[in-house]
């Protein structure tokens, strides 16, 4: 198979021994962007406009903190981010008493009137509060980066029969990467073509589910003493490996 630049990353992914390639794929460009956005992007503005409106998710901004790879850059990113998340939710409050420099004493004079129930603004709030929950610059471009490489692996199962054999050797993936790619295959393939994915797919993730099923069954079964001289075979990570079939990659200790 004849590679090309933007093959690369998902033949290297689909070469690897994993219960889901796609969460190896995912984790390297979620490490390359972390260290991106506590980098270079510093001093990019429009990566700086994007931080301010979006900020991170919990998990990213977990693992931006405990990375310890630019605490002066991330105190910078979340100053301005907090200075424009301030400014939108006291627009939100769309009161002139709840506004200017009296912003407190305005809000007990608005709850005070009794032509206003505060109802409007506390939407408001709420829909700036959802908006902002929703969004994260990381997962942003995360999503954008994997839809591109589902259009490559759907484009390669077709053209490539090397790639096809790798994909189809492979044990499966996690149930979020197998909602992806089954709705990659209908955004990128022809429905003739859609469904001729999606049941290959198909077929080898059922049959990866019942295996992992198996193996962690026969974990469970290795606490009962009567299984003590029995051989783990696979079992002996089968839980691990199971939780990340279920939910994708997770920094289990």
């Amino acid at each position: 198979m004849k590679e090309k630049i933007y093959t690369i990353p998902v033949t290297d992914a689909f070469k690897e021994d994993c219960e889901c390639p796609m969460c190896i794929l995912e984790k390297k460009l979620e490490n390359e962007y972390i260290e991106y956005f506590l980098g270079p992007s510093l001093m990019e503005p429009d990566h700086r406009i994007e931080t301010n409106d979006k900020g991170f998710c919990r998990r990213h901004f977990e693992i931006l903190y405990n990375s310890q790879i630019n605490r002066l850059g991330l105190g910078l990113i979340v100053d301005t981010h907090l200075q424009e998340q301030n400014k939108r939710l006291k627009k939100a409050c769309n009161s002139e008493k709840a506004s200017g420099n009296s912003f407190i004493k305005g809000l007990t004079s608005l709850f005070a009137d009794r032509k206003s129930d505060g109802k409007d603004f506390v939407d408001n709030v709420i829909f700036v509060l959802e908006n902002l929950e929703q969004n994260c610059a990381i997962c942003s471009k995360l999503d954008y980066t994997m839809d591109r490489y589902i259009d490559v692996i759907t484009y390669l199962w077709f053209k490539e029969e090397e790639f096809k054999k790798l994909f189809n050797s492979k044990k499966g993936f996690c149930l979020k990467h197998l909602k992806q790619l089954l709705k990659g295959a209908k955004k990128y393939l022809s429905p003739a073509n859609s469904a001729v994915f999606a049941k290959n797919l198909l077929q080898i993730q059922m049959a990866n589910m019942d295996r992992i099923q198996e193996e962690v069954n026969w974990f469970t079964q290795k606490f009962d003493y009567r299984n003590n001289d029995k051989p783990w075979g696979n079992s002996k990570d089968a839980l691990l490996r199971s939780v990340q079939k279920i939910v994708g990659y997770c920094n289990l200790k």
